[in-house]
């Protein structure tokens, strides 16, 4: 299988490719798909880096990459979600995993953090534990000041930067998911799953936009089942605001070897189909879509 990076320099811990031109009301942000594992990090878990490697969204970010030609900025982690999950909270935390008392504004009992899916994930794929024993409460701490708050003020900059140049702001929150559900749901995916929180997070013109481009490039498309969006999607859109946020998760039976973790043949021509859709979401007049306020002077 392809091995994981593996340094304790995780520097830059995120990026933006920007547009060379002037920047679409459109952003992209791939947060799950960096691929640089902490040497301590390795140390510390009690899991292989293939097991770890479960819940990377591998490639994410090479399937998106051409926004920046299109005009859209592109946002990504290169650290690994097992690490790090900026699409949490900023303290979703599980006070098992951790020696010491966490701040008494940390949110202990969110869904998230009872599947062991909180900012610091305590499992990976089907419940298997990352850490062979507690963490210092520091050391999850600065995680948080160090990397996932830094992440989440250039994102916003970036969204509020869209916003004030064309009076709409449209961040797609970009995915990926297993061909097949986990031990409770073992039924095969579609192709793309479009997440708007039902709803609340994007106007529907442009969540019907994007599903219609995707059907026009041969995908499967259904909306919100089973991922409705995360943190990045609920915490960024505001619709009646003219902030739109969508999450796209991608099928990763489409393009690679979930066991190695390696790309298939057919990776090119997802790639191919993906730049097609981007293209058409960036270039898309969308303030004339649903109700977005006038653009800032």
């Amino acid at each position: 299988m392809t091995a994981p990076d593996s340094s304790d320099d995780i520097e830059p811990a995120f990026d933006v490719a920007e547009p060379k031109g002037r920047a679409t009301a459109v952003t992209f942000n791939s947060p799950h798909s960096g691929a640089r594992y902490p040497a301590r990090f390795l140390a510390a878990s009690r899991l292989d880096a293939r097991a770890l490697r479960r819940s990377e969204d591998a490639y994410v970010d090479e399937l998106f990459g051409p926004a920046p030609a299109f005009g859209a900025p592109l946002m990504r982690a290169h650290f690994p979600r097992a690490f790090l999950d900026v699409n949490r909270e900023p303290y979703e935390l599980d006070p098992r995993m951790f020696e010491g008392r966490l701040p008494a504004f940390a949110n202990t009992r969110s869904l998230r953090v009872a599947g062991g899916l909180g900012t610091i994930a305590r499992v990976v794929g089907e419940s298997q534990e990352i850490y062979g024993s507690r963490l210092p409460i520091a050391e999850a701490l600065e995680r948080i000041e160090c990397i996932y708050k830094p992440y989440h003020r250039t994102l916003r900059r970036l969204v509020t930067r869209a916003h004030r140049m064309h009076g709409l702001a449209l961040l797609i929150d970009c995915h990926s998911m297993p061909s097949i559900g986990l031990i409770h749901d073992d039924r095969p995916r579609p192709d793309i799953v479009l997440g708007d929180r039902y709803g609340s997070s994007c106007a529907p013109e442009i969540v019907d936009l994007a599903e219609q481009a995707l059907r026009n490039l041969g995908f499967g498309v259904v909306r919100n089942r089973p991922y409705a969006g995360g943190y990045i999607t609920e915490h960024y859109g505001a619709p009646v605001d003219g902030f739109h946020a969508l999450q796209i998760e991608i099928n990763r039976g489409l393009y690679m070897d979930e066991r190695t973790h390696e790309k298939t043949k057919d990776f090119a021509d997802l790639a191919r189909r993906l730049a097609r859709f981007v293209e058409t979401i960036a270039s898309t007049p969308l303030p004339m879509i649903g109700a977005p306020r006038a653009a800032a002077e």
